[in-house]
């Protein structure tokens, strides 16, 4: 069992605030995500965890051990990082077999893991080869490899594929998941792109400002997030935000539209509808469009709404320009509400 319990974790850098009082369990087996722009505080979680950092206060716990008392190699986890860290004048045998030696593993025990890790990530027939012959993206599955070949009880990844273009990223999304769940490890990986995190998580963790704000599944934290925050974060084009003031038990004006919302006991909300739940048809708002984007599938329009910027995902078969007037329908059950002070979801 590698079940990870952070308790009250936080980290001041001199005045600097890092992490308040974090609290995270990440099941056994479990893929977390620790998602967040730069500066957010994920990588010092991530460090906290793997021991490279020490906490201002609070404990972590890896299968029910205490564990922020012990120093990295007696945590049982091992860290994949943004850069590689392989060795160049090393064979890709010898970087996977590197952290085997150190333990004095007998030969025929490292040939075995080195072997069965080097097939998971589909470089067995580079073995022989020297790192620093290899591609960005070999590399980096030399580094997963050799993180494997460990077999830790948790495996720490930050921002490993961020350094790769875009096709070949996709390529090691796919990889990636598939052998981590094979490995049945515990993995807690770091970034800051939301695609990778959607694909990838069995969980995202989305922090702001050194504090989780949103720990769920990937469709719940897309579908349903938490605060305004995690709502303008996650999504590609973003969540879309409007005034909406009370017009009734139950009934919101948007944009000079009424419609249907909570009962709440303020008299300002704010509304919000993803671009892609907008159809259009009578009754919706009116939206004038500045920009129209072709996105193949899909038209991505830029529109004023009630004098606010406001994005629709359209089917690539609407003929619409510039300077058009179009009615924004919300799909129902889709538009979500926020407290316009506090930012919490309604």
């Amino acid at each position: 069992m590698a079940e990870i319990v952070i308790k009250n974790v936080a980290k001041s850098f001199g005045s600097f605030q890092a992490l308040h009082s974090i609290d995270l369990t990440i099941r056994d087996q479990e893929f977390m995500v620790l998602l967040g722009a730069s500066g957010c505080g994920k990588t010092t979680l991530l460090r906290i965890i793997a021991g490279l950092e020490q906490a201002s206060q609070g404990e972590v716990w890896i299968g029910g051990r205490r564990v922020d008392t012990l120093p990295p190699r007696g945590r049982g986890i091992a860290m994949v990082f943004q850069n590689y860290a392989v060795f160049p004048h090393l064979t890709v045998f010898e970087n996977i077999a590197f952290g085997l030696r150190m333990k004095k593993l007998p030969q025929a025990e490292i040939d075995r893991r080195v072997n069965r890790t080097a097939e998971l990530m589909q470089i067995g027939q580079l073995l022989k080869r020297y790192s620093g012959q290899l591609s960005g993206g070999q590399r980096q599955r030399v580094a997963v490899a050799r993180a494997l070949a460990m077999e830790p009880d948790v495996i720490l990844m930050d921002e490993p594929l961020s350094n790769l273009d875009a096709l070949l990223r996709l390529e090691m999304r796919a990889e990636l998941k598939g052998v981590l769940a094979e490995s049945k490890t515990t993995t807690i990986y770091v970034t800051h792109d939301q695609v990778e995190a959607m694909s990838l998580a069995d969980r995202i963790s989305v922090m702001n400002a050194g504090r989780i704000v949103q720990a769920a599944t990937p469709i719940e934290v897309y579908r349903n997030p938490a605060t305004r925050f995690v709502g303008s974060f996650i999504g590609n084009p973003p969540m879309n935000f409007l005034p909406a003031a009370k017009n009734g038990s139950g009934k919101w004006r948007v944009a000079g539209v009424s419609f249907d919302g909570p009962d709440a006991s303020r008299d300002i909300l704010e509304f919000a509808i993803r671009p892609e739940d907008l159809d259009i048809g009578p009754g919706g708002l009116a939206a004038t469009v500045r920009l129209v984007e072709p996105l193949g599938a899909h038209i991505l329009l830029s529109c004023k709404v009630g004098g606010a910027p406001f994005r629709a995902v359209v089917d690539s078969e609407l003929n619409v320009s510039p300077g058009d007037t179009l009615s924004l329908v919300p799909k129902p059950g889709r538009a979500r509400w926020f407290d316009p002070e506090t930012g919490a979801a309604i």
